[in-house]
């Protein structure tokens, strides 16, 4: 029959025991194009497109969507939090790891077995020297917080993936991307003991423990693949068809969401390494050096950005100087602040989806608002408060960005039901909201 993309709605209009002459084949076409008149509807009985990624209709679509929408906010929670025990100096007051976790300690006894440990380690000698019991409960607390809020994501992202499942919801497509991020979220907390442990290891000489910058940056960005991932994830249960496969979306809109998608393909991975390198210049406390601005040691590339005796190679140069780290997180922060304003200032006349016109204002003041907030935090020598919400900022820029890309994705597959069966088809954004192929069965 002949399909009309109206609405998310497909209408077939012809088979063996109905037929139309030319005249009014054209003209039902042009009706439904126009995106269904009330003789067209009436003509034409409307058979939704099936969800892709969720069966069993509106409430477990509504179910599904909160679930996931639930899980993201909670790994943002654990990307936050991640930060503060960073910046608190947290992260190596622990220094053993059991995947299953445990109690915390329970009495004096205990606490103090547990300092004794925390006295072996290389922070304690170089840093923390003279702590108290006490003071070691509070980054103790922070880091056992961190590590069972990670476990306790777990199993809320388990149980409710096997009932959902169990109940016939999830589709074969979703439960590969639920299988995945499980997987990778699993995986997390390996990365995150494999940072620590590097931090448990006895420093250069005149060198403070820490942990290593590179791990610190593979267990960052990793958080914000797996965070990227279940985002994307959540909205396209929300939005289970692009607006281009729509025919009430004209062909000006379906070329503004082309070249929005092109653009929008870069700025994330510009928002992406913009945040990867801000990993580095965490794990370098890089943000406690050069605290002015725009200028470094008085000079816009500060002096000892190349220091070949300390680090004879480029690689070890560009990630592990604390000046070319920093001076790099700059460049690339300012970098994307231009392209940020240059997109928006393109696009903002352009044909679009009203969602993505809102995103991409939401993206610029956001954009804004983090550059602002970097520089307040470098100029106050990075205060916890302003740094943990610095990591936040960044998780929500990329957020507008991902949703933003989200909103102007190709049609890709969509599956469609006919006749109670369903079938798949997979068109360009351009001939969905403009062709129509009559077929006689």
């Amino acid at each position: 029959g002949v399909h009309c993309f109206s609405k998310g709605f497909s209408a077939p209009v012809l088979n063996s025991k109905n037929s139309l002459s030319g005249k009014a084949l054209i003209a039902t076409r042009d009706k439904c194009v126009k995106g269904f008149t009330s003789t067209c509807s009436a003509t034409l009985p409307l058979l939704p497109l099936a969800h892709p990624l969720v069966r069993g209709g509106a409430k477990a679509e509504a179910q599904i969507f909160w679930w996931l929408a639930g899980s993201s906010a909670w790994v943002f929670s654990m990307v936050v939090l991640g930060g503060v025990t960073r910046l608190t100096r947290s992260g190596l007051s622990m220094t053993d790891w059991k995947f299953q976790g445990g109690l915390p300690p329970m009495n004096p006894e205990e606490w103090q077995a547990e300092f004794d440990k925390y006295k072996q380690s290389p922070e304690y000698r170089t840093v923390n020297l003279g702590m108290s019991v006490e003071e070691f409960k509070s980054i103790y607390w922070l880091e056992y917080a961190h590590r069972m809020w990670g476990r306790a994501l777990g199993l809320m992202f388990f149980f409710p993936a096997a009932y959902f499942t169990a109940r016939g919801f999830v589709t074969p497509r979703l439960a590969v991307r639920l299988g995945a991020l499980f997987t990778m979220g699993g995986a997390q907390g390996l990365v995150g003991w494999w940072m620590v442990k590097s931090g448990l290891e006895q420093p250069k000489e005149y060198q403070e423990a820490r942990v290593s910058p590179y791990r610190l940056a593979a267990h960052l960005t990793s958080a914000f693949i797996i965070y990227t991932g279940l985002l994307w994830t959540t909205l396209s249960v929300a939005y289970p068809h692009s607006a281009a496969a729509l025919a009430d979306t004209t062909q000006e809109t379906i070329k503004g969401m082309a070249r929005s998608r092109r653009l929008m393909l870069k700025l994330c991975g510009l928002v992406g390494l913009t945040a990867t390198s801000g990993a580095f210049v965490a794990g370098l406390d890089a943000g406690r050096a050069y605290n002015t601005y725009p200028l470094m040691g008085g000079q816009i590339v500060p002096p000892e950005y190349w220091d070949p005796e300390q680090f004879p190679s480029i690689l070890s140069n560009t990630f592990e100087n604390t000046a070319a780290v920093q001076f790099h997180h700059r460049v690339l922060a300012v970098t994307t602040l231009a392209s940020v304003v240059a997109v928006w200032h393109v696009l903002r006349k352009t044909s679009l989806p009203p969602r993505t016109s809102t995103l991409l204002n939401g993206m610029l003041t956001m954009t804004c608002a983090q550059v602002a907030l970097g520089i307040t935090t470098l100029l106050t020598y990075v205060p916890v408060s302003l740094g943990a919400a610095h990591q936040a900022g960044a998780l929500t820029l990329m957020t507008f960005a991902v949703a933003t890309l989200h909103s102007v994705r190709n049609v890709g597959k969509t599956t469609l039901t006919r006749n109670g069966a369903q079938f798949s088809a997979k068109k360009s954004a351009t001939v969905m909201a403009t062709e129509f192929t009559p077929a006689l069965k």
